[in-house]
């Protein structure tokens, strides 16, 4: 059983899209981060950088007790390692997975992340940063583009890579960019958007954000394997 603290973020979908394609029996503990609750003591002893996701194996493979990581780059990397699904276990092959997860969480998350937050959410519009960061946005857009113009995903076969990218491209309005601009990742956007994992990961994140008056904290969802029950 996994939990998963869990918001309904970019960050946090990578981790809900793995956990759906896989069936791992996995149990969501809602952290509301327009709530704070990501500073408590209880989460911040589990993500001492105070950011979603995390997760903690309540199995982990060397059966010493629960099992923490932060970071959803760690979470995938882990999880795919645990299931033996979504990295090829070949140097090369996972190579070229690991390469465009980390292209994705050094470059597309943050880059992409600053262009919201000037965009969208800062109190007062610069327009320096917001060209800056919806320039960057594009030029990233464009990489990921031609990267896909010979192949339909982004490190060979369907994986851990496609998981960490897809979710930041759904925001592609707010960000200033136009899909059919990137004929390439177009077609590869539309493709992972048809998946039925993906499709209800963001089902999932649908009841999760929609009660602000509910006690987060003692809210839980177990999921996993097709069942889908509140705990």
């Amino acid at each position: 059983m996994i939990d998963l603290y869990y918001w309904t973020t970019p960050n946090g979908h990578k981790i809900t899209i793995f956990l759906e394609e896989t069936g791992l029996p996995y149990n969501i503990k809602p952290v509301n981060i327009s709530k704070g609750e990501q500073f408590t003591p209880e989460f911040l002893a589990i993500s001492p950088n105070n950011r979603i996701p995390a997760i903690v194996d309540l199995g982990p493979a060397d059966g010493k007790g629960p099992l923490s990581i932060f970071e959803s780059g760690a979470i995938l990397q882990y999880l795919a390692e645990k299931t033996s699904r979504f990295v090829p276990a070949d140097p090369r092959g996972r190579a070229e997975v690991m390469q465009w997860l980390f292209w994705q969480m050094g470059g597309l998350g943050p880059m992409a992340g600053q262009n919201g937050h000037f965009n969208n959410y800062a109190p007062e519009k610069l327009p320096y940063a917001i060209n800056r960061y919806v320039k960057e946005t594009e030029r990233l857009y464009g990489v990921l583009d031609e990267r896909l113009a010979d192949r339909e995903f982004v490190a060979g076969d369907y994986s851990i890579a496609d998981m960490a990218c897809y979710p930041w491209i759904v925001p592609h309005e707010r960000h200033g960019q136009k899909l059919a601009d990137f004929p390439n990742l177009k077609r590869w956007f539309e493709r992972i958007q048809r998946r039925e994992a993906v499709q209800r990961a963001y089902a999932l994140a649908k009841t999760i954000n929609t009660a602000p008056t509910v006690n987060q904290e003692s809210k839980s969802v177990l999921f996993g394997q097709g069942r889908r029950t509140k705990a």
